[in-house]
């Protein structure tokens, strides 16, 4: 490929931009008279250099400092619930018989994990798909306020219960609110959305390359300052922080990010025109569709994205779950450095993928991704020391390359005028992957405990096998269907 999958995709996405130079490019939220096209004036002017990278990185900053944290106290407060001393685990690292009280945490952490995250995110499949549309002509600025203001209200949530120790049933609630708002998936969306409103051609891949590394960056720093913040103060203080980077995040869209998109006063958020489009797309296969395997490739890519999703969003959840207890017993600082870890693979792969796609076609890059995740998860299901956990990150160098190049490929598979029924059918797969992989992971987790601790790694890594071998079979017959014409 000539150019990298994310500004692929954007350019499918959102259709042609206008060449701009970048002055103009610059001088948009200074404009107020642009038409229609650029009615939403912030108070202040954008800052020239940045405009929603500090929102995504706030954002992003935000969830990998949360996450942890959320598991941990669980942890700790079932554990005082059920009178099990979790700072005196005599079987770490050790050949004893594992705590049957220890079993009975692990089981409810997980189940309550699963709970509190299907509370929130069966939400969003119904939300994400109409404010995605909506975007397009009532503008990305409220799709940035609107889920930063909503995760905002889940760490309120969150700091009553910690401080007036509710029964942890009340975090669905706050888990709620950040669904029906859209929750981190829209600022993501909008936030891409809008970069390649903005930039021309000729600089959007270095923005979009900026923007991707905000992932990494924002949470690699969360990692390792929420992991020796917490040992030195507890869950509380760490928490004040999220709430603080969420506020920032919806303050600075407010004040500093002006409108990229012309704004249509009529537009109707509830409407049923975005499922018919859905349906029309994936039951014919699209305007440049040319027969049933076009429509079978939309469909297996779309199957494709759906399990490699499914497992990095289950996985993730039992990452700390599996560190806290025995024989690895992490405190709270390791758990910090491995969650560190994680996050440098999305760096590593964005960097891999960049390099990959000079010198190789795009289903050997996701291919490279799909065996990165796979040894990664095996070393997993069988760590029960700290080296080989660390070992197992770092093969998990290029497990991010493989989702990018998946939506390259669905989106070459459309009309221009379809990538938004497409990518709001994606959004929606999304929601629905971290819905089933927390449920099966989460499930499958204390299901599992009496014979192989690691599993649900196991498990992952078996399933990547389909994607892996779809993705070979149909590079396989795509190449059988270009040589016919060539011998004919």
């Amino acid at each position: 490929m000539d150019e990298p999958d994310t500004v692929a995709i954007l350019d499918h996405v959102l259709g042609p931009v206008p060449e701009t130079d970048d002055q103009e490019t610059s001088e948009i939220c200074a404009n107020t008279e642009v038409g229609s096209a650029y009615s939403s004036k912030p108070p202040f002017s954008c800052l020239k250099p940045v405009t929603v990278e500090p929102v995504l990185f706030f954002s992003t900053f935000s969830i990998a400092l949360q996450g942890p944290l959320f598991t941990q106290y669980l942890w700790d407060r079932i554990s005082e619930d059920l009178g099990y001393n979790s700072s005196k685990r005599s079987e770490c690292n050790s050949s004893l018989p594992v705590d049957p009280l220890q079993k009975e945490v692990e089981t409810l952490v997980a189940h309550w994990n699963l709970y509190i995250n299907l509370g929130g995110l069966s939400l969003g499949l119904l939300v994400v798909p109409f404010l995605g549309s909506w975007s397009d002509k009532a503008g990305r600025r409220p799709l940035l306020i609107i889920p930063s203001m909503g995760l905002a209200l889940e760490t309120l949530v969150y700091l009553v219960v910690m401080y007036t120790r509710l029964p942890v049933g009340y975090f669905l609630l706050g888990r709620m609110i950040s669904g029906i708002s859209g929750d981190f998936n829209c600022i993501l969306a909008s936030s891409f959305a809008y970069i390649a409103d903005i930039s021309d051609k000729r600089a959007r891949t270095f923005r979009v390359a900026i923007l991707e590394s905000c992932l990494g960056v924002s949470g690699l720093l969360a990692s390792i300052i929420g992991g020796q913040w917490m040992r030195a103060q507890g869950y509380i203080n760490p928490c004040w922080l999220v709430l603080a980077t969420r506020l920032a995040s919806a303050l600075y869209s407010y004040f500093f990010v002006c409108e990229s998109v012309p704004i249509d006063p009529s537009v109707r958020l509830f409407s049923t025109s975005h499922h018919k489009a859905l349906w029309k797309l994936y039951s014919t296969g699209g305007s440049q569709s040319t027969g049933c395997f076009h429509k079978y490739k939309l469909w297996l890519y779309t199957f494709c994205f759906f399990i490699v999703v499914g497992v990095h969003s289950g996985c993730r959840e039992l990452y700390v779950l599996f560190e806290l207890s025995s024989p690895l017993c992490w405190g709270s600082e390791l758990i910090g450095y491995g969650s560190a870890a994680l996050h440098l693979a999305y760096l590593s792969s964005l960097l891999g993928l960049k390099i990959m796609t000079r010198c190789l076609e795009d289903s050997w890059v996701a291919l490279v991704g799909l065996i990165s995740n796979i040894t990664g998860l095996l070393v997993f299901s069988a760590a029960n020391t700290t080296p080989l956990i660390f070992t197992g990150y770092g093969l998990l160098f290029f497990f991010m390359t493989t989702t990018p190049v998946i939506r390259s490929k669905l989106s070459k598979l459309v009309d221009p005028l379809e990538q938004g029924a497409l990518f709001a059918s994606i959004a929606c797969v999304e929601t629905m992957c971290s819905m089933v992989g927390s449920s099966v992971f989460n499930s499958l987790f204390p299901a599992t405990l009496h014979f192989m601790k690691g599993f649900p790694f196991l498990f992952g890594a078996i399933m990547l096998l389909i994607p892996s071998g779809i993705i070979c079979t149909l590079k396989y017959l795509d190449q059988r269907r270009h040589e016919q014409p060539d011998r004919n």
